[in-house]
């Protein structure tokens, strides 16, 4: 940076600055403004406050550069204190933070393998290509999330409430949806291969394209008006124990039926 610096010129004497005003009674003034010439005159040209400004000019750079330098620690302390308020709440219900923190891990590309947020309360929370295999999520409230091409293999998702959430090209392989709740759920091209669905609440689903075969269980599952379902798979379901009713009561009611209860 170039400090451009002006050499200021000796004032005269104070007389002589006195005559420059044609009113007596502004003399006092002017006398003020000559001694404030001198000082921005003698400031101005002594050597140790150029100095000082070209240090004040270096020190902006330097921290620039260690602004640059000290990047990666900064974003391993964020991570590190996202990490640290999951973990802080685990087991807990509510939030406790943790759907700003999943988000931000995500959105960063730090993978979530094995993370444990049941019972907690991330309705909304957008995870799109997460990494959540054998993640615990059982019990937890994920309402309208977006799991769009997340890796959700092996996941617990047992009791979870996914209501309306988004599951577009999801892997769930061999995830555990038993007695979840994925109403209005769209599942379109999730892979389902060897997932557990059993007593799940299906109802109003999307499942265009749906990764169907192989799929391991759904015995009890409410299929009641699901939408766009691939040929052969409705047909299979109601042959290992799907049903397809639309009230609660009357659903539970065959469920306690097929078990006997």
């Amino acid at each position: 940076m170039y400090i451009y610096k002006i050499r200021r010129r000796r004032p005269g004497s104070l007389k002589e600055h006195l005559q420059r005003t044609r009113y007596p009674w502004l003399q006092p003034f002017f006398a003020v403004e000559w001694i404030w010439d001198w000082l921005a005159y003698l400031l101005g040209n002594w050597s140790f406050l150029e100095v000082l400004e070209y240090l004040g000019t270096f020190s902006i750079l330097l921290g620039v550069i260690l602004f640059f330098a000290e990047s990666g620690d900064r974003e391993k302390q964020k991570h590190y204190q996202a990490w640290q308020v999951i973990n802080t709440a685990q087991g807990k219900g509510g939030s406790g933070g943790r759907k700003e923190a999943l988000q931000e891990l995500v959105a960063d590309g730090v993978d979530l393998v094995g993370v444990d947020v049941s019972d907690a309360f991330l309705m909304g929370v957008r995870l799109p290509s997460a990494n959540l295999a054998r993640a615990n999520l059982r019990a937890t409230d994920l309402r309208m999330a977006l799991f769009d091409q997340a890796d959700l293999e092996y996941a617990d998702l047992t009791f979870a409430n996914l209501r309306k959430a988004s599951l577009v090209k999801a892997n769930l392989e061999y995830a555990m949806l038993a007695d979840s709740d994925l109403n209005g759920c769209d599942l379109t091209e999730a892979n389902c291969e060897d997932a557990d669905f059993s007593r799940a609440d299906m109802r109003n689903c999307e499942l265009k394209n749906l990764k169907w075969k192989g799929i391991k269980e759904v015995k009890g599952a409410n299929l009641f008006g699901v939408k766009n379902a691939p040929e052969g798979f409705a047909q299979w379901a109601m042959q290992n124990g799907a049903v397809a009713i639309e009230g609660d009561a009357e659903w539970q009611a065959a469920i306690e039926k097929t078990e006997g209860k």
